[in-house]
């Protein structure tokens, strides 16, 4: 079967290797062939006009079957272009299904919506978390909940079925309307055992990772805050974005210089697992969330982990057993923080009782449902 994807991500473009790139390398397995209709890549180190970029995610000495196509305009243009490519995509391949990751500002789900109604290929709406719910880091956000609310049930009618990654977020799309039964919950926080098993963890530097994208959400910002109630801590940060400016003012500013590093984006999954596990403890204080991935990735290589009440985190962590939560605030985020670094047995009883998850998040047995749910789609044609 030919899967024709609707994506906002286009990490791979940039030459990294995050999650999408993992996901890929195991999602080839199960399709003929994968087209993937994209946004343009962000930084201009080579123009993509008019053509596709083929990407190598395949296993060695096997077929590449995986092919990106960035739009060669801005985001306005993103729905006229999904519908433009997609309509010429599925004239050539005839694809069996689509996929749509949809999210404000909803151009993904408005361009597939007209190319579905084109062309009558079914489609999955996949939402992997409810921007700005359950709570909201600015007015951008705020507002992004508040369409949300209106805009993803309408599109969900048009959809033959609506993935989600986590129970709290289908609790929440029940609760707008859409009916149960057109919603899966088929997490997509992907854990490569082989690759996790390999990790030999290194000698400790750091009593705090964090590792993800710098956005607002994350709550960077109130983990460097919680350093002013840990006096002799140290916070290694992993990740870049848009935050990291106003979280190396607010180090300035508080005296922390020495006290925080930022390694920014590291180019492998390895070498991101390597950094964090220098640390004694990790720490996600998110505002909402669809995972957070790098809070299971940590607990997978036996780190203790303290994580905010969001996306998937009440489905897997026990508080006190495998993990601890925290309200997200710097006092409430130290104090557990401290509770970890001053028993080091309690650290190694949680690590070892949170490797368990790695099972449940094995990333071959989760892509084969994933595709599965997906292809069942097709079928109903």
């Amino acid at each position: 079967m030919k899967l024709l994807m609707i994506s906002g991500d286009r990490s791979i473009l940039s030459g990294q290797r995050g999650a999408f790139w993992y996901t890929l390398q195991e999602m080839q397995k199960h399709w003929e062939r994968i087209d993937i209709i994209c946004p343009r890549r962000q930084k201009k180190v080579e123009t993509y006009e008019n053509r596709s970029q083929h990407v190598f995610v395949k296993e060695k000495n096997a077929p590449s079957n995986v092919f990106f196509h960035p739009c060669p305009w801005g985001l306005w243009a993103q729905p006229f272009w999904i519908v433009e490519k997609g309509q010429q995509l599925i004239a050539a391949h005839h694809h069996h299904v689509m996929t749509v990751h949809e999210y404000p500002p909803f151009y993904n789900g408005r361009g597939a919506l007209t190319l579905h109604k084109k062309t009558c290929i079914p489609f999955a709406l996949e939402i992997h978390h409810i921007v700005g719910w359950p709570v909201a880091s600015g007015a951008a956000e705020w507002i992004g909940r508040v369409l949300s609310r209106w805009v993803l049930p309408g599109e969900a009618r048009h959809a033959a079925a609506v993935r989600t990654v986590s129970a709290a977020v289908e609790q929440e799309l029940k609760n707008w309307g859409i009916p149960s039964k057109k919603i899966s919950v088929i997490p997509s926080f992907y854990l490569d055992h082989d690759l996790i098993g390999r990790v030999v963890a290194p000698p400790k530097s750091y009593d705090i990772a964090f590792c993800a994208r710098l956005v607002e959400n994350k709550g960077l910002l109130r983990v460097i805050q919680a350093l002013q109630y840990l006096p002799d801590a140290r916070l290694l940060v992993i990740g870049d974005g848009p935050v990291r400016q106003d979280a190396e003012k607010l180090i300035h500013n508080m005296g922390l210089i020495k006290r925080v590093t930022f390694l920014g984006w590291l180019p492998t999954l390895e070498a991101v697992l390597d950094a964090v596990l220098t640390a004694r403890t990790f720490v996600m204080p998110s505002l909402s969330e669809g995972g957070p991935r790098s809070a299971l990735e940590a607990m997978a290589c036996g780190m203790p982990v303290i994580a905010t009440r969001v996306g998937v985190m009440p489905e897997v962590i026990e508080d006190g057993e495998n993990g601890l939560f925290t309200d997200g605030f710097p006092k409430d985020i130290a104090a557990k923080v401290n509770i970890l670094l001053q028993d080091e047995k309690k650290r190694e009883h949680m690590g070892k009782a949170a490797r368990k998850i790695l099972d449940r998040f094995e990333r071959g047995k989760l892509v084969e449902k994933y595709a599965e749910f997906l292809k069942g789609i097709a079928k109903r044609r």
